[in-house]
C-alpha cells in the first residue's frame, strides 16, 4: 500500500477515469434510441473508430497487468500470450470477419440459428456466451480489486465493485453506442498510461548501469535469471504441451470471444469489417510490446512479488525504482489505465451477454431498450458475485481458459458454418456440447483446485490442445452421419456469406 499521496493519488485516477467514462458515455445516449443503436449502434460504426473500440475493448487487465505478472512470474516463454492474442486476429481476418458481417447477426446465436435453423443449436450458443462472457468478467473484477488494493489500500471487493456500478450506469444509458466512444478513449489512455511511466523507468534503469539479469538480487532470492530470459522452458512439468495448447486456444479462440465478434456486426458491410481487424492488429501490436518489459524490470527489481502477487507489479514498480511524489504520480497513472482496462473489456462484455439474454430469455416478459438493460444487470451482478466467492487466479491464466472454451465450441461452429456446406444441426450441436463439457470441466478444477505437476495439471490448465481436435471432429463425425439433415438454404446462406456487398446477386 502507498502512503496518504499515493493513496489520496489512485482514488483521485480512478475517480477521473470514471467520470470521463460516464460523460463520453453520455454523449453516446443522445445518439442512442432504438433497439438496433442498443445492441450494434445501428451497424454504422466507420473502420477506424471501431478499431480503436474493438482494440480498447480487447486489452483488458489480463493485456495490462497479467502478461507483466506473468513475465514476472515464468519468464520469457510467456510472450506467448501477447503473441498468440494478437496473432489469433489474422485467422479472424482471413476466414471469418468478412462472412460473419454479411450474415447480418446480432449474435453468436443469431448467427447459428440462421445457419442451421434449429432452436436448440441457437439455446446452447446462447448458454455458451453466458459462460464464456461470465468466464471472462470474472478475473476483470477481481483484478480491480487487486489494483485498488495495491494503490490504495481498499479491501479487493471494492474495485470489482466501483468497476461494476461504472460499467452499469454507462451501459444502461446508450448500450453499444456509448461503449464505443468510451471504448476508443480508453484505448489511448492505456497506451499512455503504459508508455510515460515505462520511459522513466527504463531512464532509472539506465542510469543504474543496465543492471544484468543475473544480478546477485535474483540469486539470493533462488531465481537463475539467465535462465528466466531464455525461451525455452514452459511452466510445468509438460513445457512443449502446454506451449502448443496455448497457441491453440490463443489462435482459434479469438474468433468466439462473444464481446469481439458482436463488435463487427457494428461495421456497415464486410470490407469495413476486414479494415477494421487490420487496424486492431496494428494497435495491438503497439500496446504489446510494453508489459513484457515491466515484467523483465520487475525481476530485477522486485522479484518478491513473483511468489506474492505478480499481477500487482506493473502498479509496484513505481514506487520501487522511482519513490516519492515522482513515482506516487506514475503510480496513480498506471492505476487510471489498470482501471480504465477493466472498464473498457468489462462494458463489451456486458452489450456481448446482455444482447444474448436480452433476445433469449428477457424479451419473453420485456420489450425492447427495457429488455436490454435488465439484462445488462444480470450480465454484470452475477459474474461479480462469482468473483468474490471463486479462488483468486492470475487474471491472465482465467482469460486463457476463457479463450480455450472459445476456441473449442465457436470456433468449429464458425469455420465449419462459414466454409463448410455439410454442417448440419445435430453435428453442431454434439460439438457445442462435446467442447463446452470438455474446458468447462477444466475451468471448473483451475477455479477450484490447486494443482501442480503432473500430467493431470498440464491438461487440465492448458486443455485447447486436446479440446478443440475433440469438438471439430465430433462436429464432422455427427454431421456426416446426418448428412440428410443438411439445411435446404445452406447453398443460398452461403453465397451471401461469400459474396461482397458490391457484387449483384439474383435472389434465386
Amino acid at each position: 500500500m502507498l502512503g496518504d499521496t499515493g493513496t489520496f493519488l489512485g482514488l483521485l485516477s480512478v475517480l477521473l477515469v470514471s467520470v470521463a467514462t460516464l460523460a463520453i458515455g453520455s454523449w453516446g445516449l443522445r445518439l442512442s434510441r432504438t433497439t438496433s443503436d442498443f445492441f450494434v449502434a445501428s451497424r454504422s460504426v466507420r473502420p477506424g473508430l471501431n478499431g480503436y473500440a474493438i482494440s480498447g475493448e480487447y486489452l483488458s487487465g489480463a493485456s495490462f497487468l497479467g502478461i507483466a505478472g506473468l513475465v514476472l512470474s515464468n519468464g520469457a516463454e510467456m510472450l506467448w500470450y501477447p503473441v498468440g492474442w494478437t496473432a489469433g486476429y489474422l485467422v479472424l481476418l482471413c476466414l471469418v470477419a468478412a462472412p460473419l458481417r454479411r450474415s447480418g447477426a446480432y449474435t453468436l446465436p443469431d448467427f447459428a440459428e440462421a445457419r442451421l435453423h434449429s432452436r436448440g443449436v441457437r439455446r446452447a450458443s446462447a448458454l455458451l456466451v453466458v459462460v464464456i462472457g461470465f468466464l471472462y468478467l470474472m478475473p476483470q473484477f477481481q483484478g480491480a480489486g487487486v489494483a485498488l488494493e495495491t494503490t490504495t489500500g481498499l479491501p479487493p471487493w471494492a474495485g470489482g465493485l466501483a468497476v461494476a456500478v461504472v460499467v452499469l450506469l454507462n451501459v444502461l444509458a446508450g448500450g453499444m453506442r456509448s461503449v464505443t466512444f468510451v471504448q476508443a478513449f480508453q484505448y489511448w489512455l492505456k497506451l499512455t498510461a503504459l508508455l510515460v511511466p515505462l520511459v522513466f523507468l527504463v531512464l532509472v534503469w539506465l542510469g543504474d548501469g543496465g543492471r544484468s539479469p543475473a544480478d546477485p538480487g535474483l540469486v539470493s532470492a533462488g531465481v537463475d535469471g539467465l535462465a528466466w530470459a531464455d525461451p525455452i522452458d514452459f511452466a510445468g512439468d509438460h513445457p512443449l504441451y502446454s506451449t502448443y495448447s496455448l497457441m491453440v486456444a490463443t489462435f482459434l479462440g479469438v474468433m468466439g470471444l462473444p464481446h469481439v465478434v458482436v463488435r463487427y456486426y457494428t461495421n456497415p458491410d464486410g470490407r469495413a469489417a476486414r479494415q477494421t481487424t487490420l487496424a486492431v492488429l496494428a494497435l495491438l501490436g503497439a500496446f504489446y510490446v510494453l508489459p513484457p518489459v515491466y515484467g523483465a524490470l520487475g525481476r530485477l527489481y522486485a522479484p518478491g512479488l513473483a511468489a506474492s502477487g505478480s499481477d500487482s507489479v506493473v502498479l509496484a514498480l513505481p514506487g520501487v525504482m522511482v519513490g516519492g511524489l515522482g513515482g506516487d504520480l506514475l503510480t496513480a497513472l498506471l492505476t487510471a489505465g489498470a482501471f480504465a482496462a477493466f472498464l473498457a473489456t468489462s462494458s463489451g462484455l456486458t452489450v456481448a451477454v446482455a444482447g444474448v439474454l436480452t433476445q433469449d430469455v428477457a424479451s419473453r416478459r420485456f420489450e425492447g431498450v427495457t429488455a436490454f438493460r435488465l439484462s445488462a444487470v444480470a450480465a454484470v451482478v452475477v459474474p461479480y458475485a462469482l468473483s468474490l466467492v471463486t479462488r483468486e487466479v492470475g487474471v491472465a491464466t482465467v482469460v486463457g481458459l476463457a479463450f480455450a472454451m472459445a476456441a473449442a465450441t465457436f470456433c468449429p461452429l464458425l469455420l465449419l458454418g462459414i466454409w463448410w456446406r455439410g454442417l448440419t444441426a445435430r453435428g453442431a450441436l454434439a460439438g457445442l456440447v462435446t467442447g463446452g463439457l470438455l474446458t468447462g470441466a477444466a475451468v471448473v478444477d483451475n477455479l477450484l483446485a490447486d494443482r501442480t505437476g503432473g500430467w493431470v495439471a498440464s491438461l487440465v490448465g492448458q486443455p485447447a490442445a486436446w479440446a478443440v481436435p475433440l469438438a471439430f471432429a465430433t462436429m464432422v463425425v455427427v454431421s456426416r452421419l446426418t448428412r440428410s439433415e443438411v439445411p435446404a438454404h445452406t447453398s443460398r446462406f452461403l453465397v451471401r456469406l461469400h459474396t461482397p456487398e458490391t457484387v449483384r446477386v439474383e435472389p434465386g
